[in-house]
């Protein structure tokens, strides 16, 4: 049930130091926060391992493209309400700590639960007795109660909740200021505790229990993934056919509302959609999870898709493919799980010289984008990054089963 705001006063906020610590603050999701409670008035501290990226935080550098976060970087350290730190002393000097670690999957696309246990024995020598510890990444279901048991067994009195981050990367300050906090505690103690938190960012609060909480987030991301995955799967059965799936596509959407959420063809990727759902199988014992199963086999087989349909117009041995982005998505830098590599990996297995570009990518084997076209037989359209669309590529065979280019789904 939705909370009512209600006003922060300086007494209801956390005794200490700091209001708050961000534990892996200088990644894409605890970065974005820690700079959102800097902006609504909080002593926010940032502990991260990564030296460079320490560093780059302090010097008012933002370590990854978000809209905005260079300016409102470089507006809040001058009032000192920001302070960035590798040293572990850090998460000892707020009662509230936000834990921005997510349950990773191995090998076998199975949970790993190794890292919290880590992170947790890490912590532990540092918090405060009686800290309120808010998990934010999206984490395998019953990572909350285990977290809570780790500190018991520990002899450390703790409160832990779930609070995830619901952000699109790309639109985080925006949306952590606009979209409702789930919170999901165990106990009234532990949620008016988060709430006192999250109520500085003014949005509107929603109370669960972790386990709520937990599958909500990871519901949210595999019904997005599910979504992706059916229309690749609609492009496929159309193209197969030799049917114009752009089309096809206008017909079902246009001016029909019941349609309108039916995405377009394109990859699905990046660091969370993938992992979890693969999570939601891992958790659901009895069936595995099958709808989730078939949404990967079709978003992660779409790289060898086009492959395959350009192999059977002409083999690829020989031939020079450019691959446009290797970004997970349009104007971001952040190449974590892109299907580009995958795309680049099979292309090249069949004999093809593969060249990839990317605008924000940082990554030494890229080549500019001249080279790319000049040198390239075919260009694939992987990122649809807003410059490629005045590329001039008039006369080129292209693959644009984004339709981003402006001439229909190509492939």
């Amino acid at each position: 049930m939705a909370q009512a705001k209600s006003v922060v006063t300086p007494a209801q906020t956390p005794a200490g130091d700091l209001d708050l610590v961000v534990v892996g603050g200088c990644g894409h999701v605890g970065l974005p926060l820690a700079l959102s409670f800097a902006d609504a008035g909080c002593s926010v501290g940032i502990y991260d391992i990564d030296g460079w990226k320490v560093e780059q935080v302090r010097s008012g550098e933002m370590p990854f493209l978000e809209r905005g976060a260079d300016k409102l970087l470089t507006a809040v350290l001058p009032t000192g309400r920001l302070q960035v730190s590798s040293d572990r002393a850090m998460i000892g000097r707020a009662e509230a700590v936000i834990v921005v670690i997510g349950t990773p999957i191995d090998e076998f696309m199975n949970p790993s639960m190794r890292i919290y246990e880590r992170a947790i024995q890490e912590l532990v020598d540092h918090l405060r007795q009686g800290a309120l510890v808010i998990l934010r990444s999206t984490v395998f279901p019953g990572t909350t109660e285990f977290v809570e048991r780790l500190f018991a067994q520990r002899g450390f009195p703790a409160d832990v909740v779930f609070a995830p981050e619901r952000i699109a990367e790309g639109f985080a300050l925006e949306e952590i200021r606009s979209l409702p906090q789930l919170i999901g505690a165990s106990s009234d103690r532990a949620f008016e505790r988060a709430r006192v938190i999250f109520e500085h960012l003014d949005v509107e609060i929603i109370r669960t229990l972790p386990k709520e909480a937990e599958l909500a987030k990871l519901y949210t991301n595999a019904w997005r993934y599910m979504k992706f995955a059916i229309g690749n799967q609609f492009f496929q059965m159309a193209h197969r056919a030799g049917i114009d799936y752009a089309k096809v596509l206008h017909a079902v959407r246009y001016n029909y509302p019941r349609a309108a959420d039916l995405p377009g063809p394109g990859f699905a990727a990046g660091p969370c959609l993938l992992k979890d759902t693969m999570q939601l199988a891992a958790f659901s014992t009895t069936d595995q999870f099958p709808m989730g199963h078939a949404a990967m086999l079709v978003n992660e087989g779409l790289p060898a898709y086009i492959v395959d349909m350009l192999e059977k117009e002409q083999p690829l041995a020989g031939r020079t493919i450019g691959i446009l982005g290797m970004a997970f998505k349009g104007d971001s830098d952040d190449p974590r799980s892109s299907l580009s590599y995958k795309l680049k990996k099979l292309a090249g297995f069949r004999g093809a010289t593969v060249l990839c570009t990317d605008p924000y990518v940082p990554d030494k084997d890229l080549v500019p984008l001249d080279r790319v076209l000049q040198e390239s037989e075919i260009l694939i359209l992987a990122a649809p990054h807003k410059q490629y669309r005045t590329l001039a590529l008039d006369g080129r065979q292209i693959v644009d089963i984004w339709g981003f280019l402006g001439n229909g789904i190509r492939l």
